[in-house]
């Protein structure tokens, strides 16, 4: 009997540090602000559902990774992708360092205006320090490839309305990573400068209170089947993954909140 009663209290303070801890990593909403060529836009992170993906966001924020960042990828109705390559005043762009990846949090759908990582083909934990804004639904496709794609926020304010802008520009062809990298002003002859690249100047963090959040109702994920053709780390490919069914439905039933 009281091996019993003690094995019950043990499971019982177990339960309440992991309640705690789990507190501790789920107890902040943040929001960010883009400072771009063309405008601000923010950003309302998912702290709470997606808090390993947004911790990693900021850890490039606040380490100043973000500064000078260019959308170097735009699709139409598709997304607009950044992050990954920054400008440091002459051509070409230089390579974001990259830390760590993170593990794959898919428990949100790639609907328009949401904020999503980018990452490689056939490995759903390969995500760094790529984003992308989702510019339509792409939860069909998006959802439902390389173990889905991880959405950790979306978009605020007026802030689709200069992602709009951004995505009008015309595109060049300058390969590599920038097959389809948005350019105003542009002059072919000569290498893209700051007056031509859509850069993002910083980002700030505008509020990191816990209640940020509270008004959004994000739509879950819809689940794995096998597509293609995802915005990928390095600017594209075409790829496949199918991800263990169940294994996902546990996964977003743990983490919605």
């Amino acid at each position: 009997m009281n091996h019993f009663i003690k094995s019950k209290n043990l499971l019982i303070a177990i339960s309440l540090v992991g309640l705690s801890l789990l507190s501790t990593v789920t107890s902040q909403a943040t929001i960010v602000r883009f400072e771009t060529t063309l405008g601000d836009i923010e950003v309302n992170l998912y702290d709470q559902t997606t808090p390993l993906t947004v911790a990693n966001f900021l850890q490039y924020l606040n380490n100043g990774d973000y500064a000078n960042v260019v959308f170097h990828r735009a699709e139409t109705n598709f997304v607009l992708q950044g992050g990954g390559f920054a400008y440091t005043g002459i051509w070409p762009l230089d390579g974001v360092s990259t830390t760590a990846p993170v593990n794959n949090e898919p428990v949100h759908s790639n609907v328009t205006g949401t904020i999503a990582m980018a990452k490689l083909g056939g490995d759903p934990d390969s995500a760094t320090n790529q984003w992308f804004f989702n510019l339509g639904d792409n939860s069909l496709n998006l959802d439902r490839q390389n173990g889905g794609f991880t959405v950790f926020g979306e978009v605020i304010g007026d802030g689709m309305t200069v992602i709009s802008e951004i995505v009008a520009l015309q595109r060049y062809n300058l390969g590599g990573a920038f097959t389809s990298i948005p350019l105003q002003n542009y002059d072919v002859s000569n290498d893209p400068n700051d007056t031509n690249l859509m850069i993002i100047n910083t980002i700030v963090v505008l509020d990191d209170a816990i209640d940020s959040a509270a008004g959004l109702n994000p739509p879950a994920n819809i689940g794995p089947v096998i597509v293609v053709d995802p915005p990928a780390g390095s600017g594209g490919g075409t790829f496949g993954y199918l991800m263990l069914g169940l294994a996902l439905l546990s996964y977003r039933k743990f983490y919605k909140s």
